[in-house]
């Protein structure tokens, strides 16, 4: 890893806040402590993150200076992985085809001939390098109460993944420069490509959530989240030589799908303590689909389709005044839409509480359905952490991830009394 990752994550998080001004989000939006607590959340989240993790939540008992209102005002995070620095690959590359052109214009023969042996060896190593980033963001509002809890929410979220593609062809047209053909339309000829694939989901949605009483002392917590949900599309490809990373949400590579979906959660505390919590969440409940733009005429880019499926994931969490100890797995595996891997999360995370006033969240994820024969970057054991910050009742909470692909970082703003 190298700082070129620490310079591209606040533009990351800057998509991400546009995104969700845009009213436009496919990996999972979770909450800065989730983020640092592995991704867990299930049987553990607090009620200003309910909605997002599971509605039935909101219904749980809170500390009595944090039962009457939640509130998440905003939070980001974002994650990169981008091994190969494909990005610069790209701009190193139109600079050469840059300086080729210049010489050209010059007549310069030995600097044509120099640059088109540089262009060759730069477009074989940009072959099949990827580069994938995801940024969320999101609001949320929570009443919670036992009896009727109440909660409104917004989020989004961005992945995009883009990946270089050399074309064999390409070393004809080099050849006759470096031969001493200085031929000012050579560039015209050049089929090695880059390729976007990029998708969001947007949700906007209110969530409900009743406890209730078992006759074993038990309590029963279920919830409800309808929801307006906005799907989008972006495909882009283009030669390396007109290549424009700024291009890729044009009108002409986009679609969008909107529609009605719904989450279910449910939790059962128990224990001599009610120390214990199971959580089960239902995410998109009525599956949905949006195809991709038509494929570029001559530039071989097929059609793809984004797939909003259902996602069942279960949580245990075991709580104490000082400690929380959870740990979530899905049950249902996401494909990945463009270069990027299939994921199925097992998590595990834990919080330690300083009075109230401070927190310290540790998690780690492994992606049991990662495979060798991925499409794009893969995602296997990626490990959290994050501190949170409480004071009169205001909160900032901060997350971090890492793993030997990828960081990530995640900040929020909240409130609860």
């Amino acid at each position: 890893m190298n700082n070129n990752y620490l310079t591209r994550l606040p533009l990351v998080i800057g998509l991400s806040v546009a995104a969700a001004s845009a009213a436009a989000n496919p990996q999972q939006f979770m909450s800065s402590r989730s983020f640092a607590m592995g991704g867990t959340g299930v049987a553990s989240a607090q009620p200003s993150g309910a909605a997002i993790s599971n509605p039935a939540l909101m219904a749980s008992e809170q500390h009595d200076w944090a039962d009457d209102f939640g509130l998440i005002l905003p939070s980001v995070n974002a994650r990169l992985a981008d091994d190969e620095e494909t990005v610069d690959q790209i701009d190193d590359i139109q600079d050469t085809i840059d300086d080729i052109d210049d010489a050209i214009s010059n007549t310069d023969v030995a600097g044509a001939q120099q640059g088109a042996s540089d262009l060759r060896q730069q477009l074989q190593d940009f072959d099949r390098d990827t580069i994938r980033a995801d940024a969320g963001a999101g609001l949320a509002m929570a009443f919670p109460s036992k009896s009727l809890a109440v909660g409104v929410f917004t989020n989004a979220t961005l992945t995009v993944t883009a990946r270089g593609e050399y074309s064999a062809n390409d070393d004809a047209t080099l050849a006759a420069i470096e031969g001493g053909v200085l031929d000012p339309t050579y560039s015209d000829n050049l089929e090695s490509k880059g390729r976007i694939l990029a998708s969001t989901v947007t949700e906007f949605g209110v969530s409900f959530a009743h406890a209730m009483k078992l006759n074993n002392g038990q309590t029963l917590q279920l919830g409800v989240s309808p929801k307006y949900v906005k799907l989008e599309t972006f495909q882009y490809t283009a030669s390396v030589a007109g290549f424009d990373d700024g291009d890729y949400d044009d009108d002409a590579y986009q679609t969008e799908k909107n529609g009605f979906n719904m989450d279910l959660g449910a939790a059962l505390i128990f224990g001599d303590s009610n120390q214990w919590t199971a959580g089960l969440m239902v995410k998109n409940l009525i599956p949905m689909e949006l195809d991709s733009a038509a494929a570029q005429p001559g530039l071989g880019e097929k059609q793809r389709t984004l797939e909003l499926n259902p996602m069942v994931t279960a949580g245990i969490a075991h709580k104490s005044r000082y400690q929380v100890i959870t740990a979530d797995l899905d049950l249902t595996k996401k494909e990945g839409f463009g270069y990027e891997d299939d994921t199925q999360w097992l998590a595990v995370g834990a919080e330690f509480d300083a009075m109230r006033y401070a927190q310290l969240r540790i998690g780690v994820r492994q992606n049991l359905a990662s495979n060798d024969n991925n499409d794009g970057i893969e995602e296997k054991t990626q490990f959290t952490a994050g501190i949170g910050l409480n004071i009169l009742g205001a909160r900032l909470d901060l997350g971090a991830l890492y793993s030997s692909e990828e960081i990530g970082a995640a900040l929020e703003l909240g409130a609860a009394f």
